[in-house]
């Protein structure tokens, strides 16, 4: 929604949003049906400039916040958050309890959680719906394969692309131009300003989200007082490459360790458990399964096992490794033709879809290559230019490289251009060292992103977390929650090369367990259940829309 100002209060806002000390931002009760939360949390709302480069506009933009209040107080200040995408919103994530309970925990109970829903995301104002009705919405969601699904897959989606791209341009011209990075960082510094704590930027991203980070420091260095990149997707790649490469160099090693992990642990993974098989045998079992549902799929009561859905579980599971038993349980019940255990898994893994999710479902894939393909850019004049690019990313990961062209394809076609693109580089000296944070494997982001994204930022320091899945929230640790709790309270960064173990793969022990033997039994948290297979262990973003 666009709200219209008089010129003259814009003016008074800005000279509000420079003084420090005094909080605009009105905190009260939620709009339940927005914000769904599991613990106690307070909004509030704040209006924002519509485009920031046209600074005598009157148009204004509301952004809706949402805070989880630190459990100790008096709180030391402020945290925001960005959970990834682009295009993944915050208010309806922050506020579930098992995510809240670990950020917290890993922010030393001390500091308020905020987040809000970035312009063009599906709870913003101004929302990317590229197409007019839903039936074309969801046409365009459905035809959402990897690209390696069949022989003539690659053509269907450089030109499905090529019509998205076109669509977008007709429709979304305007508020396709206002949804760039570079917006959402101003937008976060207007609520800094808005907060008037001490007028620095506390800042957690994770996957896109490290992007958005990197972004706003190099547009604000010297308002950075604490920030945390995790999960560290290469910016240099995302806005001036034809395709995000290296996030994937690391996902087939994830993958294998599937495999090898469940061997090592094979008492506690139903794949391996009462046989004498080895890792590569039941990994190549896998990879059989694909080519065979690929051409000949398995017909389910409820569920269809082809290609697109056997390998939509596997890349989800790469999210997190506390999802590897279910996934283990579901692989041996198809290779050993359990077809009705299998269903009733999918069906008790499956969430409870309502309106306003299956509209989000529909509208969040436009509002990914909105964001992206506006910050990215290089564009491709044919399809015989682009497929360079596709062939580096087959090269790059067998598991996950095919997953991502549809996106890929709409950016080397894309017609709109924003108002503002971050066109800097990335060698960055902020007012105070940001720490990075990567895992051992991690198969959407690879650990090598933030050692080389590390490297450019001066005084910065690298975290990295022996452990397996997307992010330091994928890997339960107590090093981890000490080393960043230190890091929120005081700035103390990791000594160099620093290394955090992580909860052994297959034992079960969860972030439950870990904020216990940290913090003592403080907090009665939820108890985390196998993930939905919309979640499917990343809190962070639904399972059609790939990082």
């Amino acid at each position: 929604m666009i709200f219209r100002v008089p010129l003259q209060l814009s003016f008074i806002a800005l000279s509000l949003a420079q003084t420090q000390g005094a909080s605009k931002l009105q905190w009260g009760p939620c709009n339940k049906t927005e914000v769904p939360s599991e613990v106690p949390v307070d909004c509030s709302v704040l209006m924002v400039p519509l485009d920031y480069t046209e600074p005598d506009s009157d148009e204004k933009l509301q952004l809706d916040l949402v805070r989880v209040p630190a459990p100790i107080k008096p709180s030391k200040g402020s945290i925001l958050f960005n959970f990834g995408g682009p295009g993944g919103t915050g208010r309806d994530q922050i506020g579930i309890k098992s995510l809240a309970d670990e950020l917290l925990a890993l922010t030393g109970r001390q500091f308020d959680l905020i987040a809000f829903d970035p312009r063009g995301t599906h709870g913003s104002k101004i929302p990317i719906q590229c197409f007019e009705n839903e039936w074309d919405a969801w046409s365009y969601v459905l035809d959402l394969v990897p690209a390696n699904s069949s022989d003539v897959e690659l053509g269907k989606q450089w030109a499905y692309a090529s019509s998205i791209a076109n669509t977008c341009l007709r429709t979304q011209n305007k508020t396709g131009s206002l949804v760039s990075s570079a917006f959402v960082a101003r937008d976060m510094m207007q609520i800094v300003d808005a907060l008037g704590e001490d007028g620095m930027l506390r800042y957690w991203g994770f996957s896109y989200g490290t992007t958005l980070g990197a972004t706003t420091a190099a547009m604000f260095p010297d308002r950075v007082e604490r920030m945390i990149l995790d999960g560290v997707q290469n910016p240099h790649e995302y806005y001036h490459a034809q395709a995000d490469f290296e996030e994937f160099s690391d996902a087939d090693k994830e993958f294998s360790a599937i495999f090898t992990g469940c061997v090592e642990a094979r008492e506690n993974c139903e794949l391996a458990k009462g046989n004498n098989k080895t890792a590569a045998e039941l990994e190549q079992a896998v990879w059989d399964l694909l080519d065979i549902v690929k051409y000949r799929p398995i017909a389910l009561k409820s569920f269809m096992l082809d290609y697109n859905n056997v390998k939509s579980i596997l890349v989800e599971a790469l999210y997190h490794s506390s999802l590897w038993p279910v996934l283990a349980r579901i692989l041996n019940g198809i290779l050993t033709e359990q077809y009705d255990l299998v269903n009733d898994l999918f069906e008790a893994l499956m969430p409870t879809t309502t309106t306003i999710d299956i509209f989000k479902q529909a509208q969040q894939p436009q509002v990914l290559s909105a964001i992206h393909c506006s910050d990215n850019m290089v564009r491709s004049k044919t399809f015989d230019d682009f497929l360079p690019a596709i062939q580096r990313l087959y090269n790059t990961s067998r598991i996950n490289g095919d997953r991502l062209i549809f996106l890929y394809s709409a950016c080397a076609q894309w017609k709109i251009e924003p108002k503002e693109r971050y066109t800097g580089d990335f060698n960055v000296k902020t007012k105070n060292p940001v720490l990075f944070i990567g895992n051992t494997f991690d198969g959407l982001t690879a650990l090598v992103s933030a050692k080389n994204v590390s490297s450019t930022f001066e005084g910065s320091a690298l975290l990295t977390v022996d452990g397996y899945g997307h992010s330091s929230l994928a890997a339960p640790s107590a090093c981890t929650i000490r080393t960043t709790s230190a890091y929120w309270a005081n700035g103390t960064l990791p000594s160099e090369g620093k290394v955090c173990d992580s909860a052994p793969l297959y034992s079960g022990i969860t972030w439950e367990d870990i904020i216990q033997e940290v913090y003592g039994n403080t907090t009665a948290p939820a108890k985390r259940q196998v993930p939905h297979l919309s979640k499917l262990g990343n809190p962070l973003t639904p399972s059609f829309i790939p990082r």
